[in-house]
């Protein structure tokens, strides 16, 4: 039986890898038995609007072209429905950290396949006031970064154009008063450099940033870190790559189903790298919320 799928592509990703393997990809899917018809996204919120129309017109599948960016979009205009048809995820991003994490493969020819081959698993999905997440929130000076390399500059440099502009915002790093109310774990304020809530354990390319964070468990994994200086943040950052910053005592790492977080300053969240609000935040997880396609013996690797 043919199913009909929305493909939402971001023209710009990946080097606008995306628009150049269009037909590619529309062929070997239509080849697999799925028809798809596509919606480019021209603006911020255009694959929030097609996801929940793609619902409303009864597509059986929705599948995300692009980076992090256009699948948290297509996540928020999913996650609200009461029906939610299976996503499929094509990675053509900057930077595909949901994807990585899944293990869905980064050609697009074998991402493509798993669509195909209809395997699905089921995923939480973290929800952020009134928005949504897939993989990662946070607030803190260092976490506005990856919404403020603009995307030209992100489709001209990849992954260096986090590096540059990132190592601007090292210098002038600063904490921030923050106070949590984490259920299961009590209350927790002071002076924080950043804060991150995680669905999956790889964040911003960091594969072992929460290492016991799973996709699917009904936990959202929290990690604060608190005031310390230049050098010792550094320091930190490279115990990060290897993954043996948790029990570093600047590091608090929890796990719960629900985080408040406040604080008296003005503090700007990221979503997924993309701007989502300000604090005062309730997040909470939303257990197995979605089903994704993705190869659930885990042998399909992001490569």
């Amino acid at each position: 039986m043919v199913k009909r799928a929305r493909l939402i592509y971001n023209p710009t990703s990946g080097r606008e890898e995306g628009k150049r393997r269009l037909a590619d990809i529309l062929q070997r899917l239509d080849a697999g038995g799925i028809e798809t018809t596509t919606r480019a996204t021209e603006g911020e919120g255009d694959a929030i609007s097609s996801a929940g129309e793609a619902i409303d017109n009864g597509y059986d599948i929705i599948i995300a072209a692009g980076g992090d960016g256009t699948l948290n979009e297509v996540i928020n205009g999913m996650a609200a429905k009461a029906h939610r048809p299976p996503l499929g995820i094509i990675p053509l991003g900057t930077t595909n950290d949901f994807a990585r994490a899944l293990g869905i493969p980064r050609q697009w020819e074998e991402a493509c396949d798993l669509i195909v081959r209809q395997q699905t698993m089921p995923i939480d999905v973290g929800q952020a006031n009134d928005k949504y997440f897939i993989n990662i929130a946070g607030g803190g000076s260092l976490t506005e970064l990856t919404y403020e390399v603009p995307s030209k500059l992100k489709t001209l440099m990849g992954q260096l154009a986090y590096y540059v502009k990132g190592l601007e915002k090292v210098a002038r790093l600063a904490p921030t008063e923050l106070h949590f109310n984490i259920e299961g774990h009590g209350q927790f304020s002071g002076e924080f450099m950043l804060f991150l809530v995680t669905n999956s354990n790889s964040v911003g390319g960091f594969e072992k940033l929460a290492p016991d964070a799973v996709i699917n468990d009904g936990l959202l994994d929290i990690l604060m870190m608190k005031k310390c200086n230049l050098a010792e943040f550094l320091r930190i950052a490279t115990l990060a790559l290897r993954g043996e910053h948790l029990n570093d005592p600047h590091i608090v790492h929890l796990q719960s189903k629900r985080i408040e977080v406040t604080s008296p300053d003005y503090v700007q969240l990221n979503l997924d790298g993309e701007l989502g609000g300000t604090l005062p935040t309730v997040f909470q997880v939303l257990p197995s919320h979605l089903h994704i396609f993705a190869d659930p013996t885990g042998t399909s690797s992001y490569r």
